[in-house]
C-alpha cells in the first residue's frame, strides 16, 4: 500500500496543496487557496483534507516565512501556527516544515532542460555553490550546495539593504527610503516594490502618482500605455540584475543562478530584453567572471511542491539526494 502526503507551497498571496504518492513521486489534485480567504491556515488544510480520498500519512509544507520549531509567524499574510498543533491536529506521522526557498531550491537538481531558460553565461559548473532567489508577494533567497548530497542553506536575503549603483536608482531609493524608512530589497523586487518604484519614479517627476496594483503596473509597461510604468518595469529588471550579481559573488555560484517567483516569469520576454544581464555582471573587476556565471529562468509552474516532495522523500528515506521528480 504506497503512502501518500500533503505538500505545500504557501506564499504570502497563495497557498497551493496537493497530494503526493512517495512510492513514485507522482503529485496530484492541487488546489490554489487564496490567503485572505481564509482566517488561519488549519481553515485551508481542513478544507483541503475534507476532499482528499486518501488519507495523507506526512506533510510537508514550505512556507514563506522563517522557520521556527515552536511558532510560525508569517512575513506576507496575518496566519500563524504551531507546528507540534498541526501535526497533532491533523494525526500525521511526519511533518516538515520548510522555507519556500527550501523547497525551490531542492527542486533545481530534478527541473528538465524544458522547466528552465538560460540567458547569458556560459556552462554552469558541477558541484558549485547555486544561488536562488525569485520576486513574488515578498523576495525569497538561498543557496544550494552538493556536498555528498543537495543541502540548502537558507535565509532572509530578501531583507537586506538594498544599494543604488546609478543616478535614477539613487534618485527613486532616496524617495522610497523617506517614505518607507529601511529599505530593502524586498521593497523593491516584489509586488508592493513595483508599486512602490512606480510611486517613486512619478514623484521624482514632481507629479502625484495614481494608485495602482502590482498587476496594473506591469500591464501597462507590457502594452506600452503609460511611460512611468514602462520606466518601473525597466528599473525592476535592472535591480534583479543588480541583486542577482551580488548573490552570486556572495555565494560564489558558478553552479548557476536560477530565479524563481511569481513575477518575473509573467514578464518573460520584457525582462528577457532588459538590461538584467549588464546590471548582473556590472561589478567592477569581478564583471569578467560574472559574465562567465549562467543565470536560468525557471519556468516549471510549480518548483516549490516539486522540491517539497524531494525534501520529505529524503527524511523518510535517509538518503542524500533526491529520488524522483514529479
Amino acid at each position: 500500500m504506497p503512502a501518500y502526503a500533503l505538500i505545500g507551497d504557501i506564499g504570502g498571496t497563495n497557498a497551493r496543496l496537493a497530494v503526493c504518492n512517495l512510492e513514485t513521486g507522482k503529485i496530484s489534485n492541487i488546489q490554489r487557496f487564496l490567503t485572505r480567504d481564509y482566517l488561519t491556515f488549519e481553515e485551508v488544510i481542513t478544507h483541503f483534507l475534507n476532499e482528499s480520498p486518501v488519507r495523507l500519512q506526512y506533510a510537508c509544507l514550505a512556507i514563506a516565512s522563517p522557520i521556527n520549531d515552536e511558532w510560525i509567524t508569517m512575513t506576507n499574510n496575518s496566519w500563524a501556527f504551531s507546528p507540534a498543533a498541526l501535526k497533532k491536529q491533523f494525526a500525521f506521522e511526519q511533518l516538515e516544515i520548510i522555507n519556500d526557498f527550501t523547497a525551490v531550491s531542492m527542486s533545481i537538481p530534478l527541473l528538465s532542460e524544458e522547466c528552465v531558460i538560460q540567458f547569458g553565461g556560459g556552462e554552469r559548473e558541477r558541484h558549485q555553490p547555486i544561488a536562488v532567489y525569485g520576486a513574488g508577494t515578498g523576495l525569497g533567497v538561498s543557496c544550494l550546495i552538493d556536498r555528498n548530497g543537495w543541502m540548502v542553506i537558507p535565509g532572509e536575503g530578501g531583507h537586506v539593504d538594498f544599494a543604488a549603483t546609478t543616478h535614477e536608482e539613487e534618485v527613486i531609493c532616496s524617495i522610497m527610503r523617506s517614505r518607507l524608512g529601511h529599505l530593502s530589497a524586498e521593497k523593491l523586487l516584489s509586488g508592493q516594490g513595483l508599486v512602490n518604484i512606480y510611486e517613486a519614479v512619478v514623484l521624482a517627476d514632481k507629479r502625484q502618482p495614481e494608485r495602482l496594483s502590482p498587476a496594473e503596473v506591469t500591464t501597462r509597461a507590457l502594452n506600452y500605455s503609460c511611460h512611468d510604468c514602462y520606466r518601473t518595469l525597466t528599473l525592476f529588471c535592472t535591480a534583479m540584475g543588480h541583486f542577482g550579481g551580488n548573490l552570486a559573488l556572495t555565494y560564489g555560484a558558478s553552479g548557476g543562478v536560477y530565479i524563481a517567483g511569481g513575477i518575473v516569469p509573467k514578464i518573460k520576454e520584457f525582462f528577457l530584453k532588459s538590461d538584467f544581464r549588464v546590471a548582473f555582471e556590472d561589478k567592477g573587476r569581478f564583471g569578467k567572471w560574472l559574465k562567465q556565471v549562467p543565470v536560468y529562468l525557471i519556468i516549471h509552474e510549480s518548483p516549490g511542491l516539486t522540491g517539497a516532495v524531494a525534501w520529505l522523500q529524503q527524511q523518510l528515506t535517509s538518503k542524500q539526494q533526491p529520488l524522483v521528480l514529479a
